[in-house]
């Protein structure tokens, strides 16, 4: 029977002097991988991999996790969004004016360049907002996963709308997809290129170079798109 996924494990590391936290999350995954976000440094490992190799590689990169440590404790956050009357959003690029209406139940319209908020007196603009952009990011979701699912000869598979912080799409070993709402506040292009990284992961669970050319296969600019999506995670307002 195979070893079952481990929870998270806090551990310390010396880095050029520094004392540096991490969280390990051992998996069965082929390769260890480093990450980094407003929590600090996490690392992904095979079950078997020993502490050694892991701090290792850690180590290996060094510079590369003090630096970006760094850039998230000085990184300024998003602007807030004040969700009232006349606010615009940018939605797939395209601007839209919110209205904010009293209303008997929470509902809303799309109607661009418009977008209708209807609000009860005990609700929050706010939360009516998010659950409107939140049902328009499943069907453009949906439709995209469509669209590039064949290309790859399978069919579309589950999907899951997330709120996480720092994660943009995910894929787990039973083929779901999982796709993070705000995307819809990016550009199209944006979203294709996840969509395609999430879909590679059923032919490749890892970021060998095999993965990365099924990327490619999908989206020949793969390259050009990630860069985009890292820019403007650090610009998208925070509802």
């Amino acid at each position: 029977m195979p070893r079952p996924a481990q929870p998270e494990a806090t551990r310390r590391i010396a880095i050029a002097g520094q004392e540096v936290d991490y969280r390990l999350r051992r998996s069965h995954r082929r390769t260890i991988g480093l990450a980094i976000d407003q929590r600090g440094l996490r690392v992904g490992a095979p079950l078997r991999a020993p502490i050694g190799d892991i701090e290792i590689l850690i180590r290996q990169h060094g510079q590369w996790v003090l630096d970006k440590l760094a850039d998230w404790r000085n990184r300024t956050p998003p602007e807030k969004l004040t969700i009232d009357d006349g606010a615009v959003i940018f939605v797939l690029e395209s601007p839209l004016t919110v209205t904010v209406t009293p209303g008997s139940r929470q509902r809303w319209l799309f109607s661009e360049p418009k977008l209708h908020l209807f609000v009860p007196p005990a609700a929050d603009a706010r939360s009516v907002l998010e659950k409107a952009l939140r049902e328009k990011a499943r069907a453009i979701f949906v439709e995209r996963l469509a669209n590039y699912a064949p290309r790859l000869g399978v069919s579309p598979p589950p999907l899951r709308i997330s709120a996480a912080r720092t994660r943009w799409g995910s894929c787990s070993h039973h083929g779901g997809i999982s796709l993070n709402w705000r995307l819809i506040l990016m550009p199209l292009a944006v979203v294709d290129y996840v969509v395609c990284h999430e879909l590679a992961h059923i032919r490749e669970m890892n970021h060998s170079p095999r993965f990365w050319s099924v990327v490619e296969q999908l989206c020949p600019d793969w390259q050009a798109r990630r860069l985009e999506l890292r820019h403007l995670a650090r610009q998208i307002p925070q509802l």
